[in-house]
């Protein structure tokens, strides 16, 4: 019986396990986050905005089309806005395409009208232009319309000549600007105007539109991408020189791209 019990004790010590011994069994899996920019631009507009000049006074005072356009940005990334314009060409990729020629054969008569005698003004500051507002001549739109007798490139908009070239840092942006310094410097930081701060935030803009062909018709108003250089019909074509009469059209192109 002694045997048979200290064979038992034997047995049950070689397969005892000790009390703190535990059992494991790990997998993994692994987990990816792929976080993708996002520039949005949300845009409410008219499809067509419409300046008919048919008394002397639209031509001397111009015509304004006041909020025409409402820009909406929202962006995971710093970003600039700014406004460009074009046309299909057919009178040059800088000049307004005449899509109705009233018949005026007078060699003074010019087809091509500059994109640029069309002025823009924004309701509020670019704020994100701090750094380049010291070498630009005029860093946004946000300056009031001038007079009809006090020429002024403060509001004509930028133009590239039908190139994907935005402004340099003597142009106009409508928020941040040309460069890469930092956000507030010369761009514009991320965020959207849903959470920060909505219509009276840097993330929202009303712009105007004017038109002043002067008298006669020779768009005092339209000058180069810095303001430096005025390309109305005079200054261009010589003096005598005034608008054909005829419709004309162009567009304007709202780019908002990450601050490079």
């Amino acid at each position: 019986m002694k045997r048979i019990l200290l064979t038992l004790v034997a047995a049950a010590t070689l397969f005892a396990l000790p009390a703190s011994a535990q059992l494991i069994d790990e997998k993994d899996v692994t987990v990816t986050m792929d976080l993708q920019p996002v520039l949005q631009l949300e845009m409410s507009t008219p499809n067509q905005i419409e300046f008919v000049f048919d008394n002397i006074n639209e031509y001397y005072a111009g015509i304004t089309q006041y909020a025409a356009t409402i820009l909406k940005v929202s962006s995971t990334v710093s970003w600039d806005l700014y406004a460009v314009g074009r046309s299909n060409g057919t009178n040059g990729p800088e000049f307004w395409d005449q899509v109705i020629d009233y018949g005026n054969s007078n060699i003074n008569a010019i087809p091509d009208l500059p994109l640029s005698l069309l002025e823009l003004r924004q309701a509020q500051a670019n704020n994100g232009a701090t750094a380049a507002a010291a070498t630009a001549t005029f860093a946004d739109y946000n300056q009031a319309f001038s007079q009809a007798a006090v020429p002024s490139a403060g509001n004509s908009l930028y133009v590239n000549g039908g190139t994907n070239t935005p402004p340099g840092v003597d142009g106009k942006y409508i928020a941040g600007h040309s460069g890469t310094t930092a956000p507030g410097a010369d761009a514009m930081p991320g965020g959207s105007y849903l959470i920060n701060g909505g219509t009276a935030s840097d993330f929202y803009y009303a712009v105007d539109y004017r038109i002043l062909p002067g008298l006669p018709a020779v768009f005092p108003m339209a000058a180069d991408a810095d303001g430096a250089t005025f390309e109305d019909l005079v200054t261009v074509n010589g003096a005598g020189s005034y608008a054909e009469p005829g419709v004309y059209t162009m567009y304007v192109q709202y780019v908002l791209l990450e601050d490079q």
